[in-house]
């Protein structure tokens, strides 16, 4: 493993970031989708990290090991005046990666982004009860447990909860 880089997307990267989340959604069972599932197309992507362009509230953050993804980081906020300050974060880092400390350095940079943005002030997520790696690392960036969904997930004819979880920046 080389030097890791954070930056964000350019719209080259659209396939890549495709082939990556349908890649990762066959390595692990925590994303809400399984492996080619991911629901963009490369043309949805393009869009998608077009309209990341001088937006205030939305952004991706790309984790590069040399030409590879190692990772990817979202915040993903509505632009209604009413839920606007509130951002959804989305992380997922390939499992050959995992256990390095990217995924707090995504989290990291995407809090202090958000905390900077001058409208971002609650972030949100969910995430599988059982995943208790994920779970660990977001209670020591502060998010807190506000809810329990049972029975949210079926997978292999098994029932998970997902927890949602938030702070406020």
């Amino acid at each position: 493993m080389g030097n890791i880089v954070y930056r964000n997307p350019s719209v080259e990267d659209a396939q890549k970031i495709v082939e990556f989340y349908n890649f990762v959604g066959g390595e692990t069972s925590y994303l809400s989708f399984e492996k080619d599932e991911y629901p963009c197309s490369v043309e949805d992507q393009i869009a998608s990290i077009k309209s990341l362009e001088g937006n205030k509230t939305n952004i991706m953050l790309m984790a590069m090991d040399g030409d590879e993804i190692a990772g990817i980081a979202t915040i993903s906020s509505s632009h209604k005046i009413k839920s606007r300050h509130e951002g959804e974060l989305g992380i997922v880092v390939a499992k050959k990666y995992q256990g390095k400390g990217i995924g707090t350095e995504l989290i990291e940079r995407l809090i202090e982004w958000a905390k900077g943005n001058g409208i971002t002030t609650r972030l949100k997520l969910d995430t599988r009860a059982d995943n208790t790696k994920a779970v660990s690392l977001y209670l020591k960036f502060g998010f807190e447990f506000e809810g329990c969904l049972k029975n949210s997930t079926l997978l292999n004819g098994k029932y998970y909860d997902l927890y949602v979880m938030g702070m406020m920046l």
